[in-house]
């Protein structure tokens, strides 16, 4: 069965106003549900995650300075965000959604987040819409627990996986490899172990072109027992942040080549969303729709 964690929080906190598409995260599972991709039975609610497993990740003093909301005026500018209880809330279901949804992949072979893929969050402090690294601190949360031994986070959101690359830089039992647009944002980017930086405007044919002649050989190499997939669909040609020329049935094509690829090897992956901006948010339901309904023939 296909399990995609979903909380009513996913949407609220800067639903109005803001330029950030909150609505797409309650609009989506409508979707599934009015088309029949999905049923009630496919979703659940997860609770906060706890401390020990945050703190695998994050160090002490920054998780303290988000549950006190006493982060600095320039460490809260950086972030994108109004700090909040409420958003500090959110970012913990949202990433306890991510760990509970690895434990249903490990069961079922696939499990989703409607929300995640902060990447940019690094070990100390957050950036660009992301708080807390939802996929690496659900990474070390299984490596913990001994449930696998080999990690690869396949991360193809338009934005390089700076936060996703500092927290595993010295760690050899997770793979990062980020696929995003070379002149995107951070114009600073950090060492994944490995990065394909892609020039504006690359579109269908060499986007898939590098990603079928990448993935398998990674898959080869480093013989993860788990995946993580960030899949953005910011690379369409229609986001107002992306830069990239990919149409529709492109980001359908990867996220078909990804989930059908770890199906044959019989490695379990779990999929956080990541971005979409494109101005019309039926765009960016469709995409994002898509990754369900190819998950949910494959589970069936």
């Amino acid at each position: 069965m296909l399990k995609i964690a979903f909380h009513p929080s996913y949407e609220h906190p800067l639903k109005k106003g803001h330029r950030f598409p909150m609505e797409k995260y309650d609009l989506l599972p409508k979707q599934l549900m009015h088309e029949g991709t999905c049923t009630d039975e496919n979703f659940f609610e997860p609770e906060k995650a706890k401390d020990e497993d945050v703190l695998r990740v994050h160090t002490l003093e920054y998780l303290d300075k988000l549950k006190t909301l006493s982060l600095s005026k320039s460490e809260i500018r950086v972030t994108g965000f109004s700090l909040s209880q409420e958003l500090v809330n959110r970012e913990l279901i949202i990433t306890q959604g991510t760990i509970d949804a690895s434990l249903f992949a490990l069961e079922f072979g696939i499990a989703m987040n409607i929300a995640g893929g902060t990447h940019h969050s690094y070990s100390t402090h957050g950036e660009a819409f992301c708080l807390l690294n939802d996929q690496a601190i659900a990474a070390k949360y299984l490596l913990h627990y001994e449930y696998v031994s080999k990690i690869l986070i396949v991360d193809l959101d338009v934005h390089q996986g700076n936060g996703t690359a500092e927290i595993f830089k010295s760690n050899r039992n997770v793979f990062t490899f980020s696929m995003h647009g070379e002149e995107n944002y951070p114009f600073n980017k950090e060492d994944s172990d490995l990065d394909i930086g892609l020039p504006n405007n690359t579109g269908d044919n060499e986007y898939l072109s590098i990603l079928y002649n990448t993935l398998p050989n990674l898959i080869s190499q480093e013989k993860p027992d788990f995946i993580y997939y960030l899949s953005g669909v910011d690379i369409l040609q229609t986001d107002k942040l992306g830069k990239l020329n990919c149409s529709l049935d492109g980001c359908k094509k990867r996220d078909e080549f990804v989930l059908n690829l770890c199906r044959t090897h019989k490695i379990p992956i779990m999929c956080s969303m990541g971005g979409g901006y494109s101005p019309d948010i039926k765009v960016i339901i469709e995409a994002h729709a898509n990754t369900f309904r190819i998950a949910a023939e494959l589970i069936e």
